[in-house]
């Protein structure tokens, strides 16, 4: 077969199988047709923007208005991260609306700080509430909000704003990996700012976050001792002392009379991290069953019975399908006239490591690069916390950008000792010949070659969000359509990336491309498994302790949201050091597949975050 007709062959397959995601996740979001999806932009009573995306069953009708909930993701995440909730309230004939809080997806950004100020409406949850209020569709005396972490938190400022309103608006409320108010900030005492309505709370035992309790000594009890603290208890006593109370269950719907209502208090207590409460059946069907109960669901359905896995398994293909795409487009393009000198004119071969100073030179430099990765990780998003400015208003990409760019400065060192004290005095090392050297010309040509990959592989989301209102994504790896404001912001931190990715590139396939073994593919794996090995001994570093002891080893230091940043971390990497094999092979150009990831994950970090106005 020729290259030609194998990278078309690639092309194809890859576009078909993005096909049959989007297909596929559209089938399960709609209900097989059965649900309308609506993308909103409004301007809301808060003055801004907001975007949301509104789940109709055809059975929600004015003649037959249907209950509905308004859910909202957590921090730094956006609308799409609630899909597990939103398929299945919809799929039970709740109308929906899962929003993009403000500063977060496609609605406005405000100042930093203010979101939870009453004018902005507890950062748009309750302006939402009024709109599904405002729908004919919808019966205004059944509308539930639920949110993960933040979102929780904005659908306990919207409780508390509806408190105050002349016609209250929420009937229920779930929170999702935050906890409620329990005492008076003043008095002490405690409080039921739920009134008559129905609540629960899911808190997982290893929630990084909440579900604390002080003590006199100033330490705190873990998370999975929740529900027999006097806060979890409170709540399920509808704000009464619990002291002298026997004690009440997780899992179980408790009710009492309150201003002549019957109101729901409930606590789900899942023994897991903060994250995975937003991709977990077993917290769907606590939610489902809570919704079910309090809101009277037009259609009822055990809480197990749940289709939006299937809808990750599509989601999931489509990522395949996205880099199959990536990887596709590149050997194609370098196929045509205008790219014809990009492309290898035989493909390269692992060195022989000729002694034992080699292999020193190898292990040392992966040994040391994965040492320094870890120690660089904790200071510089310690850094970018603290320096967060308007010229980079998003967080987490500032502080991975500071730590990639670090990262790529010491492979950069560790090649130039390299190539000096040993591959060029044995004579091992052409750096021509390797690709590291290469005219201006042909350089140019990579980084649009980049480019046009890059822009062209994220194209096929944009398509599937215009034509199926999909997206390609699992759990916290996400690739979505965005407004092209993010793209100015993207720009400011691309160079950070750039920095690791290219000089990742040039060090694997360049440097460390050496035989291993009987097989090829053996130094591929190598270096797959060390690009990885930092973001996943920090994984273990943090989350062995706190399952064992129920305490996260930065407890208190304000970096136990550092472990979730890693988990898609901890998948770019290894998957990086494949294809950028596949494209060196091609190639012999170390610098095209770092121009392309540094562009994909720059876009894919600063779209799916907070900015700050």
């Amino acid at each position: 077969m020729t290259n030609i007709k194998k990278s078309t062959r690639i092309l194809c397959l890859a576009l078909a199988i993005l096909l049959v995601s989007c297909i596929g996740a559209s089938v399960i979001q709609t209900n097989f047709g059965s649900v309308t999806i609506k993308d909103l932009r409004w301007e809301t009573e808060s003055g801004h923007q907001m975007s949301a995306l509104l789940l109709v069953p055809d059975t929600a009708t004015a003649d037959n208005p249907a209950p509905a909930i308004v859910c909202s993701h957590g921090w730094f995440n956006t609308r799409e991260m609630q899909d597990l909730n939103y398929v299945e309230y919809a799929r039970r004939g709740f109308v929906v609306m899962a929003i993009d809080m403000y500063g977060h997806g496609n609605s406005e950004d405000v100042a930093n700080g203010s979101w939870w100020k009453p004018e902005n409406n507890a950062n748009g949850m309750y302006d939402a509430v009024k709109l599904m209020a405002s729908l004919p569709y919808v019966d205004a005396s059944r509308i539930g909000v639920t949110g993960h972490s933040n979102g929780a938190l904005a659908s306990r400022t919207a409780v508390m704003l509806d408190n105050s309103a002349d016609t209250p608006l929420i009937a229920a409320a779930l929170l999702v990996s935050n906890d409620a108010v329990y005492t008076d900030s003043e008095t002490g005492e405690y409080v039921n700012i739920f009134r008559n309505r129905d609540a629960g709370i899911v808190a997982c035992q290893y929630d990084e976050f909440f579900h604390r309790v002080p003590r006199g000594d100033g330490s705190y009890t873990p998370p999975r001792e929740f529900i027999h603290q006097s806060t979890a208890q409170s709540f399920l006593y509808y704000g009464s002392d619990p002291s002298g109370q026997p004690e009440r269950a997780p899992y179980t719907m408790y009710h009492e009379d309150v201003d002549g209502q019957d109101a729901i208090r409930a606590i789900y207590n899942p023994p897991m991290i903060h994250p995975w409460a937003h991709f977990s059946g077993s917290v769907v069907s606590s939610s489902v069953e809570f919704f079910d109960a309090a809101l009277a669901a037009p259609h009822m359905l055990p809480g197990t019975n749940q289709i939006w896995q299937w809808k990750v398994v599509f989601n999931t293909l489509g990522i395949v399908g996205f880099f199959m795409f990536m990887v596709g487009l590149a050997l194609r393009l370098v196929d045509t006239d205008f790219f014809a000198d990009l492309k290898a004119d035989k493909a390269p071969i692992p060195a022989v490591l000729v002694n034992k100073k080699g292999k020193v030179w190898l292990w040392v430099s992966l040994i040391v690069g994965v040492v320094f990765s870890m120690v660089m990780f904790i200071f510089s998003n310690v850094i970018g916390m603290m320096t967060q400015t308007s010229f980079f208003p998003q967080q987490p990409p500032l502080g991975i950008g500071i730590w990639s760019a670090l990262c790529g400065l010491l492979s950069l060192l560790f090649m130039i000792l390299s190539y000096h004290f040993y591959g060029k005095k044995e004579g091992m090392m052409d750096l021509k010949a390797a690709g590291v050297k290469m005219t201006s010309k042909k350089l140019i040509k990579t980084i649009f070659l980049g480019i046009i990959v890059a822009a062209a592989t994220y194209f096929t989301v944009f398509a599937a969000d215009f034509f199926f209102k999909t997206d390609f994504r699992i759990w916290c790896l996400t690739f979505k359509a965005f407004n092209v404001d993010k793209l100015l912001i993207a720009a400011r931190y691309l160079p950070f990336f750039l920095i690791y990715y290219v000089l990742n590139s040039v060090a694997n396939n360049c440097f460390n491309y050496v035989k291993m073994g009987k097989h090829e593919w053996v130094n591929t794996i190598v270096l797959a498994i060390f690009n990885a090995l930092s973001p996943a001994i920090l994984i273990a570093w943090m989350y062995i302790p706190f399952f064992i002891s129920g305490y996260h080893p930065l407890e208190g230091l304000g970096g136990t949201i550092l472990g979730i940043w890693l988990f898609p971390i901890v998948v770019i990497l290894p998957l990086f050091a494949v294809l950028s094999r596949i494209l060196y092979k091609a190639t012999k150009n170390p610098y095209l597949a770092g121009i392309i990831m540094a562009i994909i994950v720059t876009i894919m970090s600063c779209t799916n975050t907070l900015t700050v106005a």
